[in-house]
This record gives C-alpha cells, structure tokens and sequence, in this order.
C-alpha cells in the first residue's frame, strides 16, 4: 500500500497546478498518475475518465476520490481529495479577489486568453491519447489490431452530438450499453 504522505503530496501537487478548468486537469492526474509514479496504467486512467464522465461531480474532485480510494482505501480516499482541493480553492479565492480588482488591465485580458488557448491544448493532447488507446489497443504501429466497433462508435457519438444535439449522457449510456451487450455475447 503507498503511504498516506505519498498520496498527499503527489495530490497537492495536482492541486497547485490544475488551472483551466476540469478537462485541462486530465492531463496533469494523468502525467502524475501514469507517467511519473506508475501508480494506474494508461488503461485503468482511461477508464477512470469514463467514470469521472458519468458520475456527478467536478472531475479533479471524482477522480482523486477513486484514485485515493484505490491506492489507500477510504483514508486515501480522503487525503487525495483533501490535498487536491484545498490548494485550488485558496488559489481561486485569491485570483478572484485579483482579477476582480484588475480585470481592466490589458495585460490581465491577454492572460486570460493566452490560459484558455493552453487548457484547449492540454484538452485535445489526451483526447488524442485516448482515443488512440480506445481504436488502437495495440498500439497504432499495429494497424491490423484495430478495434473497429471503438471507431464506429467515436465516429457515431460525434455525429449524433453534433447533428442531433443529443445529451451526452444519453450518448455515453448508450455506447456503454452496446458495448457491454457486445462482450455480454462473445
């Protein structure tokens, strides 16, 4: 089991850096968690994504709460959460009383969005990742090891949310449904 300190500090550290919103934490938990500890593999965070998806919550919240809770039970549970929490809420305490004061510097405006452009980077950078993992099992070198019904199944999700404007809940259940029938059968 890793120590309780471990799971702290390594949380505290997502903690102080997660800027930009839940989607541009993903890739930091996964650097953290994947990268540089070895504590999940790629595949285990990519299903930790998928929960985070479905259950109600802010992400960083959920996905420390789950990662805590697998590497030191109900305690880590805790502690990962505590240690991920505390840090961004004094840290948006702050930058709220800031950028409220000096929001109409320019400097500050051009901030704002030089951030947003990053979060979108860091956004698309583990779209990529797992969405090469999902149809790609293998590896993309080997081609023949596509997973075809994962393909489809991307394609068809963006279609029906961008066409239909069907709730991605709805979106997400359903693919998970076809997929668990699909396994259910082989």
């Amino acid at each position: 089991m890793i120590s309780l300190l471990d799971i702290f500090l390594n949380f505290l550290k997502i903690g102080l850096f997660a800027f930009g919103g839940a989607y541009a934490v993903i890739p930091l938990i996964e650097e953290q968690m994947v990268t540089n500890t070895g504590w999940m593999s790629f595949s285990e965070f990519s299903d930790l994504v998928a929960i985070d998806e479905l259950t109600p919550g802010p992400i960083i919240v959920n996905s420390s709460t789950f990662i805590g809770m697998k590497l030191g039970g109900v305690p880590g549970a805790i502690v990962a959460t505590l240690a991920c929490v505390i840090p961004g809420a004094i840290i948006a305490l702050t930058l709220v009383r800031l950028y409220s004061k000096y929001k109409e510097i320019p400097v500050i405006n051009e901030a704002m969005r030089i951030l947003k452009c990053m979060s979108v980077a860091l956004i698309f950078s583990v779209l990529i990742k797992m969405f090469l993992s999902a149809v790609f099992p293998s590896g993309i070198e080997v081609f023949s090891d596509v997973d075809i019904l994962s393909l489809v199944m991307v394609i068809a999700s963006f279609f029906a949310l961008k066409r239909f404007k069907l709730n991605p809940l709805l979106v997400m259940l359903t693919c998970g449904t076809v997929r668990l029938l699909l396994s259910l059968i082989r």
